[in-house]
């Protein structure tokens, strides 16, 4: 088959474990000449065919190989793009590639056996993406030249490399120094345009953090890094950073105060056992992750973080108290406080009138709370307080009397003698229990169903979706949310047509895992509780090809950010892609 241009023989259980079997003769020793593009996962020999001629090539992709070496020789190489040798654990090494002066992505990660890359790679002026992780038995880099277009090196789990600072300064994306033989940061490190910098493991810091550090710099990421005590203050140069992740450095107690870094975005300093300040380096934080720190309070100021919409604080185990605050937050949408054993207060006391007057006309304000395991807290005088723009879920065996209608099972039915009202709304309360799964976590939405009749059997249905939910705990829990049913409308008609007395109300659990138990089920009327009257009447929890109110089956859709929040995320998402 001389003409044959692609050739691709793969599998696509190529990351699993289970045994590929080739078949090929004894006599294989030939591959088309023409060939653009070469595939072969898991190739069983220890060669490609010795008269084979590569010099069509634009891709070669040989995953998981039995290779040791390719080819001998130099062959001309200049259609070249794309070289993908990943997992070819028997690979001594790489051919000549100063022919190959067009090759812009070279993977070679977990290739184990490889000692050293060719001092060829200075003639590859075109390449922009080189992985190296995991070739464990790597010990130096060719040095003395600077590859030009090089943006993306990925050094993780390279143990024994010494040397790479000379192959390039122009450098956006490096991951990871730490897990080199050094175990520190170079001092004569000079990567001027680096916009992700990632560091894993046991990196030293002989030279000051912030001097080696690319003011352009958008990401930058610490783990496992018992050497970090303190964040300089100067960490304020880096304007541009978006991303902060500092996870799992135990020893890390502080953190500088009094600045703000305009562009930050995201926090995560999970992990960090000994912090005990909350963070205030950013009034732009979107998303502020401070799980299993030593972190006592949220502080009154927490209202600064106006743009803040997830905060998760599992596992703090030394956290007392969440200030009220925290509900003048009108973008936040899930708060996460699971298994803070020693919390003894939090309340959301903010006026959801209040709230829904100072948002946009199109903008609906929900706020998931996660109170699992939080055995110190008031749970009743929380559920109490809660306006009608939350959502809790909480540890619990029973539906609590708070709520006015309860029952085991999964439906309840009671009178209703307002027909003439714009809107039916209540609060909602299940017990169910989760008695295994076999992934991290569970998810599941709730369904509910309200059929309104009349004493002469006459009836229409309405149905709303209040919520989806996760836990990763086993066991009861409480979930309580609110439901919220127009009668206006499109459903005017239906609604006069009859005097309805009484409402069935079903409630009913939508997931894959058959160990999810719905127990019992409890509702408080909008009437015994805090108003919904400041919900928008246009507010439709239907799909928008089904009347309001009348049968949707549809997930409601609530608008989580305002227009500036998208605008802004949509900007810095198309930045990346074109710098990419």
């Amino acid at each position: 088959m001389h003409n044959l241009l692609f050739l691709k023989i793969y599998s696509k259980k190529l990351d699993q474990k289970k045994e590929v079997r080739w078949q090929l003769p004894e006599c294989f020793d030939y591959l088309p000449p023409k060939l653009r593009l070469l595939r072969l996962d898991r190739y069983p020999l220890k060669y490609l065919p010795s008269n084979f001629q590569p010099g069509n090539l634009v891709k070669l992709q040989m995953q998981q190989s039995k290779l040791e070496k390719l080819w001998e020789g130099v062959h001309s190489l200049a259609g070249l793009r794309n070289m993908d040798l990943r997992g070819s654990k028997n690979l001594k090494e790489i051919p000549d590639l100063s022919m190959a002066t067009n090759l812009e992505t070279l993977k070679l990660s977990s290739c184990s056996s490889l000692v050293e890359l060719p001092a060829s790679i200075q003639y590859l002026n075109k390449l922009n993406d080189l992985d190296i992780s995991y070739c464990d038995h790597l010990e130096s880099l060719p040095t003395g030249f600077n590859l030009k277009s090089l943006y993306r090196l990925n050094l993780s789990g390279c143990s024994r490399l010494k040397s790479f600072l000379d192959i390039s300064t122009n450098i956006s994306w490096l991951d990871d120094i730490g897990q080199t033989s050094s175990k520190e940061i170079p001092s004569n490190l000079h990567v001027e345009n680096l916009d992700e910098l990632i560091l894993w493991e046991r990196v030293q810091q002989r030279t000051p953090l912030m001097t080696i550090l690319s003011p352009t710099l958008t990401r930058l990421t610490f783990s496992n890094n018992p050497s970090l005590v303190e964040v300089p203050s100067s960490i304020q140069n880096l304007n541009q950073l978006e991303h902060l992740e500092i996870m799992n450095c135990r020893n890390l107690v502080t953190l500088p105060t009094g600045i703000n870094l305009e562009s930050l975005i995201t926090i995560d300093l999970s992990h960090c056992s000994q912090l005990r300040t909350f963070p205030d380096i950013s009034t732009s934080i979107s998303d502020l992750n401070l799980s299993y720190t030593a972190i006592e309070e949220v502080p009154s100021w927490i209202e600064k973080f106006s743009l803040l919409c997830t905060l998760d604080m599992n596992g703090c185990r030394n956290l007392l108290c969440v200030s009220p605050n925290i509900s003048k937050l009108k973008l936040l949408e899930r708060a996460d406080f699971s298994d803070c054993g020693a919390l003894i207060e939090a309340s959301w006391n903010g006026s959801s009138s209040d709230m829904a007057k100072s948002l946009p006309p199109d903008y609906f304000s929900l706020v998931k709370l996660n109170f699992i395991n939080c055995f110190n807290l008031d749970l009743k005088a929380l559920i109490q307080n809660q306006t009608f723009f939350m959502q809790l879920i909480l540890s619990g065996e029973e539906v609590p009397s708070y709520f006015t209608h309860r029952t085991t099972g999964t439906s309840i039915s009671l009178p209703h003698t307002s027909p003439s009202q714009s809107f039916f709304s209540f609060r909602g309360c299940i017990v169910i229990d989760v008695e295994s799964f076999s992934k991290i976590s569970v998810s599941f939405d709730i369904e509910v169903c309200c059929r309104f009749k009349d004493r002469l059997g006459n009836d229409f249905d309405s149905t709303d979706f209040p919520g989806y939910f996760i836990t990763t705990k086993l066991g009861a829990h409480l979930v309580i949310f609110d439901c919220y049913f127009p009668l206006n409308k499109d459903n005017t008609f239906l609604a006069n047509q009859f005097r309805y007395d009484h409402v069935d109300i079903q409630f009913r659990l939508m997931s894959d895992n058959s160990q999810l138990k719905l127990k019992e089920c409890g509702v408080l009327l909008s009437k015994d509780g805090p108003s919904l009257d400041s919900r928008p009447l246009d507010y439709q929890p239907c799909n928008p090809n089904i009347p309001p109110g009348v049968c949707g089956d549809s997930i409601v859709e609530r608008k989580s950010h305002s227009t500036t929040m998208r605008m802004m995320r949509m900007r810095r998402l198309l930045k990346k892609l074109l710098n990419y």
